[in-house]
């Protein structure tokens, strides 16, 4: 289905939410960094998802993007279909929620939004909340990475380094971009990335919710991160950058991409170059 179809806006604001909660084709993605945050409370109707199910889990590179057949299984059990609208948040202000909606955009589920803020600004805006369990009714999914456009591997950043068209967006902390912290073999950043930290996208004042769109192209356009560029977002895991991911989509960067391998990836291995 076109977005033009999508019940909800891809940034929907609590109130907005709300007023959509009793739709059938919705289904409401609790996502939390701290698990326990889904029994403290959560918006009425919406599932659990253990966060590490995004990932891989295993091998070198643990943080990179599950198998079709593992992707296929966790929708399942969500009970997605072709015409379910997904609605994720989480407690941390969009990092993992922004993760799965880019799990959905990989395997072209292109009907998702984010509630803004997540739980933060629910609470805020002072909307009822559950503490009972939502079970989902589960499907029959079958997953494929359709867009694999959206994800980037090692070789196509090392062969696009130098090109003026090609930006890369470093969400991680100062510390880690200059190379003074992290737990890797290697220290630094990806030469030519900027950096803005994760945070700085978020409005502490307003729930986590994202920060005022013009502030924000103000700023990106200032380190060199514009729309008309081929931008790629990355933190230590694919995590932080699941939050900077969704702000470029919301800014209405067309060719942002993720680098699932992240620094993790980058980081840890010897044919890569690196700056500090």
């Amino acid at each position: 289905m076109s977005s033009e179809a999508n019940l909800l806006p891809l940034i929907v604001e609590p109130e907005q939410l709300a007023e959509h909660l009793d739709a059938p084709e919705l289904l409401i993605i609790d996502v939390p960094l701290k698990a326990e945050s889904y029994a403290e409370g959560h918006v009425p109707g919406a599932v659990f998802l253990d966060h590490r199910q995004l990932v891989l889990g295993s091998g070198e590179v643990p943080n990179d993007v599950p198998d079709a057949e593992a992707l296929s299984a966790l929708f399942s059990s969500l009970g997605l279909t072709r015409d379910t609208h997904v609605v994720a948040y989480d407690d941390e202000g969009g990092g993992w929620a922004g993760r799965l909606l880019w799990t959905l955009e990989l395997i072209g589920h292109t009907r998702y939004s984010y509630l803004n803020g997540g739980i933060h600004a629910w609470r805020q805006e002072g909307l009822e909340e559950s503490r009972e369990p939502h079970a989902p009714t589960p499907s029959d999914y079958q997953a494929e990475i359709l867009n694999p456009e959206v994800n980037i591997d090692v070789e196509a950043i090392k062969e696009s380094l130098g090109d003026r068209q090609f930006a890369v967006w470093d969400a991680r902390s100062p510390e880690e971009y200059a190379g003074e912290k992290g737990q890797n073999k290697h220290l630094g950043h990806i030469p030519g990335a900027v950096n803005m930290e994760w945070t700085r996208a978020m409005d502490p004042e307003r729930g986590l919710r994202i920060r005022d769109y013009a502030e924000l192209i103000t700023e990106l356009e200032a380190l060199g991160l514009t729309p008309d560029k081929e931008v790629i977002t990355h933190c230590q895991g694919h995590h932080r950058s699941g939050l900077t991911w969704l702000v470029g989509k919301a800014l209405g960067f067309e060719k942002i991409r993720a680098y699932a391998g992240s620094w993790r990836e980058w980081g840890n291995r010897d044919d890569t170059p690196i700056e500090k």
